[in-house]
């Protein structure tokens, strides 16, 4: 009996050294994969010492978000044109991008370096003729989205982040079904995370009227939560190829401010018509493509010529994700920053920014430029409020101005710079925006619009309260530490 307890313990010791010594050679691995793959020397810490202290659940964190596929070009973006088109479209994109780029105004002059560092691709050309109209919260942009779509004559593409299957997401969908039966040709890509809800049976009635649907990355396992990264957090609409949406506000009930809404629901949107509307649609095929894999023939239909608008705006669309060689619209925002003379307003739901966003923001404020961020006063996460509080006191140290609103929730994501380059988009000011989601934002450099987007943001202010640099330092110690903790975990993800 003692020689068989004996050899059970020698047994179990050779088990656990064995285990041991795997578990750890594992640990390495990871350990070598982080440091090749990673390029941020802080998530670069932040996954170590991770896998080191707590190993196993570090290991599955890594796995399951940190990888980045950035440089693995999930997909590629080339669309095949036919050459005639393809010859017709460029010269006329060029054409119109070089007008663009010569246009005497400040907004274009101060700017142009965006313009030329955006500018690489055919979709994401600067252009001049766009006739854009800002459309301020749910209430008063789904009628107008509403109306576009019902006077759609050969095709509506959209895509969206999320899309609820409430009373505005049916709205939308028996239109689409409508427009399906009338012969219009119809696409819509909706991000299978976002979209939980229209899953089944509101997706079942478009097929069946002839609508093609397709999930962006569609999710087998909720628990595979690798999938839950690299979302489409895209919102756009094109229709006939002439008309084009894009902005924060998805389809749903809770971005229109009902009076039986609990929650006021602040965003923005716009509307916008020309040869930046080209852009929306070479994205959107890009991204039909991928999900539909199919090849289309492009054509005059999808791309019209004589797009440019009388007394129109210049403009330009910044796309960027995990396809992307460059976080490309975050690259847009750290060069406004640098280029603005005087003032920077900033409008995000969720700021948990880069640290080269960061001290961007800091050397402005530093250098005389007047810069406000607001923020919500609360957020729908615990973990991303927290990590955003602790930057505001480094922030406010440097002369940043920070207003968090009241009134409800706000979802924009806008910025202004000196009142002439300004920018509506879907992108947050975060990580998950700037490198793991497929995100797409609009630039417009004109002047007109940049004073009404300032109007805009002072409205805003009258319903927020502004951080006394003071008061904010007399929070709890404890309440600091737990900031700090969330600050780094913001940094892996």
């Amino acid at each position: 009996m003692h020689g068989l307890f004996l050899d059970i313990i020698t047994d179990w010791g050779t088990f656990m050294g064995a285990f041991t010594i795997l578990y750890f050679l594992a640990v390495l691995i990871v350990t070598i994969i982080i440091i090749n793959n990673e390029e941020s020397a802080t998530k670069t810490l932040g996954y170590l010492t991770l896998i080191w202290f707590v190993p196993l659940f570090g290991v599955i964190l890594y796995f399951s978000l940190g990888v980045n596929y950035r440089n693995k070009q999930m997909y590629s973006k080339k669309l095949e044109m036919n050459r005639g088109l393809e010859q017709e479209a460029d010269d006329y994109i060029q054409r119109i991008s070089a007008e663009a780029l010569s246009n005497d105004s400040q907004s274009v002059n101060q700017f142009k370096s965006i313009a030329q560092l955006v500018g690489h691709d055919f979709a994401d050309q600067i252009s001049v003729g766009n006739k854009i109209d800002v459309l301020i919260d749910g209430e008063n942009a789904f009628p107008v989205i509403i109306e576009a779509l019902k006077n759609a004559k050969e095709t509506i593409h959209l895509e969206y982040y999320i899309i609820r299957n409430d009373n505005i997401g049916n709205q939308i969908k028996d239109i689409l079904i409508e427009k399906a039966k009338e012969g219009v040709k119809i696409r819509l890509i909706y991000d299978d995370f976002g979209s939980k809800a229209i899953r089944g049976t509101y997706v079942e009635e478009l097929q069946d009227a002839g609508v093609e649907v397709y999930p962006f990355r569609k999710i087998i396992l909720v628990a595979l939560a690798n999938r839950l990264n690299y979302r489409n957090h895209r919102k756009i609409i094109v229709i006939d190829g002439r008309i084009g949406f894009v902005g924060g506000i998805n389809i749903g009930d809770d971005y229109i401010n009902l009076p039986t809404s609990k929650v006021y629901h602040r965003d923005m949107h716009m509307r916008v018509e020309g040869p930046m509307v080209y852009s929306l649609q070479y994205i959107f095929l890009g991204d039909w493509q991928f999900c539909a894999k199919e090849k289309l023939t492009l054509d005059t239909t999808l791309f019209p010529t004589h797009m440019r608008q009388e007394n129109g705006k210049v403009a330009q669309i910044a796309a960027s994700g995990p396809d992307s060689t460059y976080p490309m619209i975050m690259y847009t925002i750290l060069r406004a920053i640098m280029l603005a003379k005087e003032e920077i307003l900033i409008t995000t739901p969720y700021f948990v920014p880069s640290e080269a966003v960061i001290e961007a923001i800091k050397n402005a404020a530093l250098s005389g430029v007047k810069v406000k961020l607001l923020v919500p006063y609360e957020t729908n996460s615990l973990v991303t409020q927290l990590a955003s509080s602790s930057y505001y006191s480094a922030f406010m140290a440097a002369g940043v101005e920070i207003y968090r609103y009241k009134k409800g929730f706000i979802h924009a994501k806008t910025s202004v710079f000196d009142g002439q380059f300004s920018i509506i988009g879907t992108a947050n000011m975060d990580n998950r925006s700037f490198n793991l989601n497929f995100e797409v934002n609009g630039m417009i450099y004109d002047e007109e619009l940049g004073q009404q987007m300032r109007d805009e943001f002072a409205k805003d202010l009258t319903h927020s309260v502004r951080l006394d640099p003071m008061e904010w330092e007399k929070r709890s110690s404890v309440k600091r530490f737990i900031e700090k903790v969330a600050r780094l975990t913001s940094s892996l993800l």
